[in-house]
């Protein structure tokens, strides 16, 4: 296994579907049962032993940079984006200088997991299936009945190579994009300047054949509205219990 040690964490959004709350509380601040939600992903990234996170802000940064600042032993570098939003994949653009020339972790500041005690940790799981020679992203694919808080029809279909491509709308079993993955940074070679999102990544790899997906275990969240909030907190009082969450449909 091949562990990449740098990360890119999406933090710059707008939270638009979060207001009011996000009015006065940057989007990655907003607590989940008692913790913002960028501390779920943050320590991922530790007990994985990630070495480097790069964090991009814009939306009231300066709440969000006191937060980081604030978190002991954190080795965090911040990708500025206070003078234009650039969307995900832009985003990662601008902070390809800090990011190096390595495969590196890219991950939502919104979503975030559970593992079972003992179970082998998704980052660890996703590196070890990580192949650069046939993938330029690998990213972690979730059935829909098993994520808490998404309200779409579904993202991907997987073959049975785990190849991605984008869901139809009829096919049985679409799985939901959850906001963890690797990519190769050539994948940004050639993009738009300016803002542009990830999908355009995404499009490309598809096409090449070289866009993959690994299915994640235990409990996978993801927090785009006030009521996620709730919802998300039942989710996780009753995996940590042992039960099977309720999901919404």
């Amino acid at each position: 296994m091949d562990m990449p040690d740098t990360a890119m964490i999406l933090a710059a959004g707008l939270g638009m579907r979060m207001r009011p709350i996000t009015e006065t509380v940057p989007k990655p601040l907003v607590p989940v049962d008692g913790r913002p939600m960028i501390d779920y992903v943050l320590d991922s990234l530790h007990e994985a032993g990630v070495k480097k996170i790069v964090v991009n802000v814009h939306h009231l940064a300066d709440q969000l940079l006191a937060h980081l600042h604030a978190r002991a032993g954190d080795a965090i570098t911040i990708s500025d984006e206070r003078g234009e939003l650039l969307e995900s994949g832009g985003g990662i653009v601008k902070a390809l200088p800090l990011l190096g020339p390595d495969p590196f972790f890219i991950l939502n500041a919104d979503t975030f997991w559970l593992e079972q005690p003992g179970a082998d940790l998704h980052l660890e799981r996703l590196a070890a299936a990580w192949d650069r020679a046939r993938m330029d992203m690998l990213l972690t694919t979730v059935p829909m009945d098993r994520v808490v808080g998404y309200g779409g029809r579904g993202d991907f279909l997987l073959d049975e190579a785990g190849r991605i491509a984008r869901y139809d709308g009829t096919s049985p079993d679409p799985c939901v994009n959850m906001g963890a993955a690797i990519a190769d940074p050539a994948i940004f070679q050639q993009t738009p300047a300016g803002p542009f999102s990830l999908n355009h990544c995404y499009d490309r790899a598809i096409e090449n054949g070289r866009l993959y997906g690994l299915a994640g275990k235990g409990l996978w969240l993801t927090i785009g509205t006030p009521d996620a909030i709730g919802e998300a907190e039942d989710a996780m009082q009753a995996f940590r219990a042992g039960a099977q969450p309720a999901l919404s449909p």
